[in-house]
């Protein structure tokens, strides 16, 4: 008797002072990856990871997130598709919760490219700048070449008042002038 009271004080006493805490995981889902960019989503929240090129340290993978309210991913989609059809004069110019992203668009060996400028946190003294993207690269990152679009696209389908979407904000928007192609004018 006295074994297994001595028994159960040890196994109570070892499980009181653990160390070890088992967290709810939260899974991570790729929508679509190329190279070094890639699109993630984890809940209602798109993030879209890339390797910083312009950093002497090529190990910098920065990104930026914003929620899919209103068909936003969808609707960065189609304005990224947009400017590959016709190429836009400036950079074009989203501003998301935490960044300013461009899209910059020019021509490598002879075909249309377009590349993610962030201004880290709205500040213009912090540049991070991914690799340029072909359109197929463009299709691969945001899953329409593995189907995985759905996943956005069905949540864009219905907004919050029950009504079902219409174009995101992000594509209706009147994109703003970037300072740097305006200066060279």
């Amino acid at each position: 008797m006295r074994k297994i009271i001595l028994l159960i004080t040890c196994m109570f006493s070892i499980s009181v002072f653990s160390q070890i805490k088992v967290l709810k995981n939260e899974s991570l889902v790729e929508i679509g990856k190329d190279n070094s960019v890639g699109l993630y989503k984890k809940e209602d929240k798109y993030t879209v990871n890339y390797q910083d090129l312009n950093t002497s340290n090529l190990n910098t993978i920065r990104a930026f997130s914003f929620q899919n309210l209103n068909g936003d991913v969808s609707g960065l989609y189609k304005l990224i598709m947009d400017g590959f059809i016709s190429a836009p004069e400036e950079n074009i110019v989203l501003e998301l919760p935490n960044d300013i992203i461009e899209l910059h668009y020019e021509k490598n060996y002879g075909q249309p490219t377009m590349q993610f400028i962030q201004y880290i946190n709205k500040n213009r003294k912090y540049v991070g700048k991914s690799q340029f993207l072909t359109q197929k690269q463009v299709d691969k990152v945001f899953g329409r070449t593995n189907g995985k679009y759905a996943m956005y696209d069905k949540a864009s389908g219905i907004n919050q008042d029950g009504k079902k979407g219409g174009p995101s904000t992000a594509s209706t928007t009147n994109p703003a002038s970037g300072a740097k192609k305006k200066a060279k004018k």
